[in-house]
């Protein structure tokens, strides 16, 4: 009983977390199967990292090409730009680049920068940006669900996609038990404000830790009754005909156009 309560609360958990990337839509985006989006996403990854750092036209045009993707998904730039957020930390260190760097220097308003290290920052900053963008918009017109059956489409190794499974299915669920933990210190008057709070926290870390592990626990002893022998059924079976295929690879064949001119001009 207590293994389906639990698998019962992560499907919400689940569908809650899916809310969060995924943005609702009927695009012809959304429509495409999501091995199709994968391998799009993919291509146009390795394609942009491909690109030579000196290109930067051609840096615009893939953005442009992003920039189409997401009209075409009803993707509003806002939503885009706040997801973009999750990069912070690599414009941190990318904007660091110019000041640590060896190599030649430039003057720039009275700071020395160097030239290898401003070049860097700039590779890093525009190729990241694209492939979180892209990885943005496969979020937002694919739900997880979706995706681990994209995975499973593309052959990869089933037993990492079971993995996945359970840590999207699971995840919520213990950051909910962190919740009710949190709310039930705060109800008897717990606040952590120094060292001297620490053990209680401790112990909750500890107490949070076991009750995963029984959770686990009686989640798979009800999957082997269920039948669970190390692979998991196939319930939906996701296909795609040549049209569909087409459309997706649309972006990694334009960008690697683009890839291409900026190796030969």
């Amino acid at each position: 009983m207590g293994a389906d309560g639990g698998t019962s609360r992560s499907s919400g958990a689940e569908s809650g977390g899916a809310h969060r990337l995924y943005r609702h839509g009927h695009s012809p985006v959304h429509a495409l199967p999501p091995h199709t989006k994968l391998a799009a996403v993919f291509a146009f990854v390795v394609i942009v990292v491909s690109t030579p750092r000196e290109a930067m036209w051609a840096f615009g045009l893939y953005a442009v090409l992003l920039g189409l993707v997401a009209y075409a998904a009803r993707v509003p730039a806002v939503f885009l730009l706040r997801r973009l957020l999750i990069e912070v930390p690599f414009v941190a260190f990318a904007v660091l680049m110019p000041f640590v760097a060896e190599g030649d220097q430039v003057t720039f308003l009275g700071v020395q920068l160097s030239v290898n290290g401003l070049w860097g920052a700039w590779n890093v900053l525009a190729k990241g940006t694209l492939g979180v963008a892209a990885s943005v918009l496969l979020a937002a017109t694919t739900e997880l669900r979706e995706l681990l059956l994209g995975l499973q489409r593309l052959k990869l190794p089933p037993l990492l996609v079971q993995i996945a499974s359970f840590m999207i299915r699971y995840g919520d669920v213990i950051t909910d038990e962190m919740r009710r933990m949190r709310i039930a210190r705060e109800s008897r008057g717990f606040e952590a404000r120094g060292i001297r709070h620490w053990g209680v926290l401790a112990k909750s870390a500890g107490a949070l830790f076991i009750r995963s592990y029984e959770r686990g626990e009686r989640v798979h002893l009800a999957m082997v009754s269920r039948g669970y022998a190390g692979s998991m059924p196939v319930i939906d079976e996701v296909t795609a005909d040549r049209a569909q295929w087409s459309y997706a690879l649309a972006l990694p064949s334009a960008a690697l156009v683009v890839c291409l001119l900026g190796w030969t001009l």
